[in-house]
């Protein structure tokens, strides 16, 4: 969620009980803006907080020219001093497997291991693979930002040269599209192909509609949708990232999303569904 209005934002979306202190509201406030002046950053947002056993991580997104493509992750302890996360690589979510099932320590140093059998010539050998827990908080937020990411339709548009911009002329869904979860779409680049039919082409615009449906979701039942505050408020909550949340207010261009918790996946959902 945008840091200009993060402290009315997380109001809205603390119903499952998460939020953040006073003290951290605060002190989020004055660093943001700081963050923002000296990165460079055109947006800063925050993106949430994920529990240690020792310490928590306080994460912060800062957004360039391309609000897809241009995103660099920041982590802070204390919400005041902040340090970059390295980009996200492929090979570095496979070794975020390594520890895929276990908290958090808070010790960005902390080394997680993993004995692994590999057939040589000689007979089976073992082999030690290992990932540092900074390397795993960064493979972790590119993993919940790949899942659970959320913008409602039109929140993006795409321009001509292919960057992707907030859309000023967005005015919010109306609370009959709100109600929808085909009105959600993942701010990712598009990974499902397009398999609607001719005439529902019709009604898209290639301007706003580049991103995947959460309707589309595999499982289906992988979101909540709920109306809150009398019905004023709709928030969406992550059933395979539990911890993320969603809102938005119709009629406004007012949304965002956050992630408070333990930064782990529920892999038994396909069962609990």
């Amino acid at each position: 969620m945008d840091c200009s209005s993060s402290c009315c934002s997380l109001d809205l979306v603390a119903g499952n009980g998460c939020t953040l202190s006073v003290e951290h509201r605060a002190a989020l406030q004055t660093s943001m803006v700081l963050l923002k002046k000296n990165y460079k950053f055109q947006r800063v947002l925050l993106w949430g907080k994920i529990f240690g056993l020792n310490r928590d991580y306080f994460i912060a997104q800062g957004r360039g020219e391309d609000e897809m493509l241009d995103k660099k992750n920041l982590y802070s302890f204390n919400c005041m001093d902040w340090f970059l996360l390295p980009s996200a690589t492929d090979s570095m979510v496979e070794d975020a497997a390594i520890a895929a099932k276990r908290r958090f320590i808070g010790d960005p140093s902390f080394v997680y291991e993993r004995l692994e059998m590999s057939e040589g010539q000689g007979g089976a050998a073992e082999g030690e693979a290992t990932v540092s827990e900074e390397r795993r908080l960064a493979a972790t937020v590119h993993q919940i930002d790949e899942d659970a990411s959320v913008v409602p339709r039109g929140a993006f548009v795409k321009s001509p040269r292919g960057l992707v911009h907030v859309n000023r002329s967005f005015a919010g869904l109306s609370h009959s599209e709100a109600k929808k979860l085909d009105s959600f779409r993942h701010f990712r680049k598009a990974k499902n192909p397009n398999k609607k039919s001719i005439e529902e082409m019709g009604d898209l615009s290639p301007a706003i509609d580049f991103l995947d449906t959460l309707s589309d979701d595999i499982p289906e039942g992988s979101w909540s949708l709920q109306r809150e505050c009398a019905g004023n408020v709709c928030v969406l909550r992550s059933l395979l990232w539990l911890g993320l949340t969603f809102y938005h207010l119709p009629m406004t261009p007012q949304h965002g999303y956050i992630y408070i918790g333990d930064g782990t996946k529920n892999l038994n959902l396909p069962f609990m569904l």
